[in-house]
């Protein structure tokens, strides 16, 4: 354990927010990269170096470059950017910044479904073109929360969360996960195809990984059906982009709500192009109040883990890791 801090190094790699960045420089002695590149890090990095602070890719290679590296410290819920494997593998510890933005993306998940089912963006734009005055009322949408039925699909705090909202929404929930979450009385489905033959609205809150790359493809979509509306709130990764499109101008489902993307910032023009689509920039958890928050706890992370030699919100591949006796 490190009763001062001061003396502990940390890398940050490319940007990181600036309230974690300015709480790293005032407790420990922070140093910068201009990216996660193994070819660029110093001797002097190389030995010096116990913890990193990022929000970006750190790879095996990253990982190995820093042989005195104890932890890494990720910005965000969603760490599938770390090869967390292989950090457990090398006794470095990975966190993530859960609970603090649970609440702030199930609330965007639900503006979301909203917006993506009454229009609410493209009534708004009718009005501030003056269309209201020129042609009358906004036509009447075809789709209502009224009546649905809603699958989640990844059942962690923040799929719970938006299982909480849709119930006050007067909506039926089920859901897909690895496995049953016994907490919960929401029935339960075994596949994901399951989910989406017996739902109409599916809500995907899944992590990104190989696990699940393109798991809503043409299959699901298929099984969603005509009056279905999917809604991505997770990983851009776990669609089958090409797929969605296709879907949404052949009518083999409703429209689609996106908040996230395989390659941001890049929106395929397919997705851009569909009139049944609502999209957002990944806001999920754009708030001032909880970047900030999770900014902190990026920091408390290290600094819980140096000075008291465990920390907050370790990732599950790295829970056994001790911290190195100095």
């Amino acid at each position: 354990m490190t009763s001062d801090t001061s003396a502990v190094t940390i890398l940050v790699p490319g940007r990181l927010h600036d309230h974690a960045a300015k709480r790293v420089d005032g407790a420990f002695r922070m140093v910068r990269l201009q990216r996660a590149d193994a070819g660029l890090v110093t001797g002097a990095m190389a030995e010096s170096v116990r913890g990193i602070a990022a929000m970006t890719t750190i790879d095996a290679a990253f990982i190995d470059a820093l042989p005195n590296l104890e932890i890494i410290a990720n910005f965000g819920v969603g760490y599938d950017a770390v090869d967390a494997r292989h950090a457990g593998k090398r006794g470095v510890m990975v966190t993530n910044t859960p609970d603090v933005l649970t609440e702030e993306v199930a609330d965007t998940a639900l503006g979301l479904l909203l917006n993506t089912v009454r229009e609410l963006p493209k009534a708004e734009a009718w009005l501030r073109e003056g269309r209201w005055v020129r042609d009358g009322a906004y036509p009447l949408t075809g789709t209502t929360l009224r009546g649905r039925r809603a699958g989640i699909f990844g059942m962690g705090r923040i799929g719970l969360a938006i299982a909480r909202r849709l119930e006050a929404f007067g909506l039926p929930v089920a859901y897909h996960n690895r496995s049953r979450v016994e907490a919960v009385a929401y029935d339960y489905h075994p596949t994901l195809l399951g989910l989406a033959g017996a739902v109409d609205t599916l809500i995907s809150v899944a992590p990104g990984g190989a696990a699940t790359d393109k798991a809503v493809g043409k299959e699901v979509l298929e099984a969603l059906g005509p009056n279905g509306v999917f809604v991505n709130i997770g990983r851009g990764s776990t669609v089958d982009e090409a797929a969605l499109a296709t879907a949404l101008a052949n009518g083999t489902i409703r429209a689609a709500g996106l908040d996230v993307f395989a390659n941001e910032p890049h929106v395929p023009e397919a997705l851009l192009d569909a009139p049944n689509t609502s999209l957002l920039p990944h806001v999920g958890s754009a708030s001032k109040h909880t970047r900030e928050a999770m900014a902190d706890l990026v920091v408390d992370n290290l600094l819980a883990w140096f000075g008291e030699g465990r920390p907050l919100t370790p990732v599950p591949e790295t829970a056994g890791v001790a911290a190195k006796q100095r």
